[in-house]
C-alpha cells in the first residue's frame, strides 16, 4: 500500500512522519512504529505498509533523523519522548498503540511511563538496553554478531540515516541508549505489552527478553521464528498480525 507523507510543527520542531491508513478509513487505535538510535523510520515503511492494510499506522522521524529538522545539539532520551508526545498531538491522534524497535523500545516505555494518556498499549521489538551490555565493546560484538542475518536490502538505508544525522548525533543517541536504564521504567508501564524477539536475534538475549516480560505487570513474549532484530524490516508480514491483534483488542 502507497504511504502518505505529512509534516506538522510539533513543539519546537517540524517533524515528518508516514501514514497508511485501510479502506475504510482511520478510526480505530493508531499505530505509531518508533525508530532506533541513529536511523530513521525508512526501516519501519515496510511495516506501516504491511500495517495499514488492517490498521491506521504510521511512523516519524524523531528530531534529528530522516526527514525531521534538525536541533543543534543532540536530544536526551526525555527530550526525544517529548518530541514524539508533541507529535502525537499535533495530530490530534487518540492514545496509540507504539511500536518501538530496538532504542525505539525505550522511547516507547518513557513515553508510556511518563504520558500514560498518549499510550494504548505497547510492542517493543528488540527491546534494549541489556544491562549486562551497557558498553560500547559488548554493543558492537553484538552488532557485528546480528548483522550477518539481517537483510542486505538494510545497509544503504542504514547508510543514509547515519549522513542524515551526522555521526555526532549518532553516537550520542547510542550514548543516550546505554546510559538509560529501563529495568527501571519497566514495572510501571500500566498498559498491555507484547514483548517481540526474533529467534536469531543476537542485540537481545533470550534471557534479557524474558527479563523484560517479567517485569511489565501486564506483558507477554513473542518469538518470531527464523528472524533476527530487526523484524519489521526482514519480514514485516509476519510481525502485522502479531501488531493487529493487540492494537484492536479493547
Amino acid at each position: 500500500m502507497d504511504l502518505e507523507r505529512r509534516i506538522v510543527k510539533a513543539g519546537r520542531w517540524p517533524m515528518t512522519a508516514w501514514r497508511c491508513v485501510p479502506r475504510g478509513g482511520d478510526r480505530g487505535t493508531p499505530v505509531v512504529c518508533v525508530h532506533g538510535a541513529g536511523v530513521s523510520s525508512r526501516e519501519l515503511r515496510p511495516l506501516v505498509a504491511a500495517l495499514g492494510a488492517h490498521v491506521p499506522a504510521w511512523t516519524v522521524d524523531l528530531p534529528g533523523f530522516g526527514r525531521s529538522a534538525k536541533p543543534p545539539r543532540p536530544l536526551d532520551l526525555a527530550s526525544l519522548g517529548d518530541a514524539l508526545v508533541s507529535w502525537l498531538e499535533a495530530e490530534d491522534l487518540p492514545p496509540a498503540c507504539l511500536v518501538g524497535c530496538s532504542f525505539g523500545c525505550q522511547l516507547a516505555v518513557d513515553v508510556a511511563v511518563r504520558h500514560p494518556e498518549r499510550v494504548h498499549s505497547l510492542v517493543l521489538v528488540g527491546p534494549t538496553v541489556d544491562p549486562q551490555a551497557r558498553s560500547w565493546p559488548r554493543m558492537i560484538g553484538q552488532w557485528l554478531r546480528n548483522s550477518v542475518r539481517e537483510s542486505p536490502r538494510m545497509a544503504p538505508l542504514n547508510v543514509a540515516d547515519y549522513w542524515d544525522a551526522g555521526m555526532r548525533r549518532v553516537v550520542a543517541t547510542f550514548e543516550v541508549a546505554m546510559r538509560d536504564r529501563p529495568e527501571d521504567k519497566l514495572p510501571r508501564v500500566a498498559v498491555p505489552t507484547l514483548v517481540v524477539r526474533g529467534e536469531h536475534d543476537r542485540m537481545v538475549s533470550q534471557a534479557w527478553a524474558e527479563q523484560v516480560t517479567r517485569l511489565v505487570p501486564r506483558a507477554k513474549l513473542v518469538i518470531v521464528p527464523d528472524l533476527p532484530h530487526m523484524i519489521p524490516f526482514r519480514d514485516p508480514q509476519a510481525l502485522a498480525p502479531i501488531v493487529t491483534e493487540l492494537a484492536t483488542s479493547p
